[in-house]
Parts: structure tokens; sequence; C-alpha cells
């Protein structure tokens, strides 16, 4: 199987989502502008490997049981989640305001973890919800700590203007991401969404590389520059316990049981 082939399989598998779990032959060839002999390829190795199911009645295709391990496999990798609700928790009823824990995920964010404020108005993001790394808070300060040729590529793979706000310009944003570094956090306001302001602080793993960051979001009118700074305090706060339970939980896992 050549590269091409390869990423050919997988641009089809991003088709599935929530909203549409099965596809036949023909709607999917229309909708990914590929030949009907091509995706009929595709889709029967993916079958035959357990990744793609097809219901004999519709003739559409399916998710396979495979992912559903694989699945398991990731729940289990991300136990951590269980630990880190606490400390979010916690911020989200000192600020009163929505946290967010964003992974990094190739050249994104992907927000896996939310505890909500009790105010009326509030920042919505669903789990599961992915981010280009130049856009926002969550992600700058996770996209400041990458290596230069990270930075580099994902910067050469084009630059989208979600709002008025957003950095564009290759120079800026990698004056941005050296702001970011040294301050050791990040505050944007309306980059992602407009009238969005968010304050975000990085999280490393056992290693002291950049995995993931720790996020407030609100509306811009909420977040004065004297609450702004309160918010990091609590950030830092929180970011320090939850790397403290990380590293001691990678530790545990490493001795084996007792």
């Amino acid at each position: 199987m050549t590269l091409k082939t390869l990423d050919s399989a997988l641009e089809i598998l991003k088709y599935y989502s929530k909203d549409k779990m099965s596809w036949g032959v023909r709607e999917l060839a229309k909708a990914t502008g590929k030949s009907h002999s091509v995706v009929h390829r595709i889709l029967v190795t993916f079958e035959k490997h357990g990744f793609l199911q097809k219901d004999n009645e519709t003739e559409k295709y399916e998710l396979g049981l495979k992912f559903f391990e694989y699945g398991l496999i990731i729940q289990e990798k991300l136990k951590f989640k269980d630990m880190i609700m606490p400390y979010m928790n916690e911020i989200a009823e000192e600020s009163r305001e929505s946290v967010f824990f964003t992974m990094l995920d190739g050249t994104e964010g992907v927000c896996i973890a939310i505890a909500e404020g009790n105010r009326t108005i509030k920042f919505e993001v669903t789990i599961g919800t992915r981010t280009p790394l130049y856009a926002g808070a969550s992600c700058k300060s996770i996209m400041a700590y990458l290596p230069k040729e990270l930075q580099y590529k994902i910067i050469e793979n084009g630059l989208h203007k979600f709002t008025e706000n957003t950095t564009v310009d290759p120079d800026k944003l990698l004056e941005e991401l050296e702001d970011v570094r040294e301050k050791g956090w990040s505050h944007t306001i309306g980059e992602y969404t407009d009238d969005v302001v968010g304050i975000s602080v990085p999280i490393f793993d056992h290693k002291g590389n950049i995995f993931a960051s720790l996020t407030i979001a609100a509306p811009s009118y909420r977040i004065t520059d004297e609450i702004a700074m309160e918010c990091l305090r609590l950030l830092r706060k929180g970011a320090k316990s939850i790397q403290e339970k990380i590293n001691s939980y990678r530790l545990t896992q490493s001795m084996g049981p007792i």
C-alpha cells in the first residue's frame, strides 16, 4: 500500500460521525469525490480487518468492533481524566467560569474534559471538540512549547482566520508563541470565538514534554485584568496539582503492583 492509498483510506474514515454513522459505497464516493471502485475496495479492506461492518439489509458500512477495542485502550490511557476532574471542579467553583482540559493530538488540540462554572452565560464547547493549535489560548499554550520544526510545519499547512482576531501572519504568530513561552501562560481575546476570553497554562508529562493545557474561558465582558490574574493563579495551582498527580500515577504504573 502506498502512502497516497493509505491517506485516501484514512480520509474516508473522517466522514463517519455521530450525525452520519453509516455510508453506502455510492454516496461516500460522491461525498469524497473518489471513484466508486476505489471507495468500494477501501471499504471492503476495512471490513476485512474489522474496522467496518456491512449491514446486509441496507448494504451500508458502519464502524466495526475494532474501533470499540481501540476505544477501550484509549479509555484506559485516559484514566487520568478521573484524577484531574476534582481539580478542575475546584477551579470552576472558585472562578465560577468554565474550565477545559485540552490534549495535544498531532497538530490539533482536543477537549477531553470540562468543568462547568455556575454562570448563566457560558462558553459552549463539547468534549471531543478539535481546534487548530494556532488559535485560542488553550491551543497556543500547547503550541508554544512544541519544537520549532513542528511549529513551522503547522504554519506551512495554512493559517485559517476564524475571527478578526485570529493571527494568520506567520511572523506575528511566532512572536506570540515566544511570548507565551516566556510568560508561561496564554491570554487571548476572541481568537477562535468572538468575544470570548481564554486564559490557559501548559501541562507537561512526567518527562517534561508538553501534552495538554488547562484553560478558563468566559465572555470578554466578565474578565477584567484583575479577574484574569486571579484566574491565572487558580490555573497555575490546579496545573501543579494535576502534574503531580499524573507523575505519581506514572511512577506507580512503572513500579507495578505492590
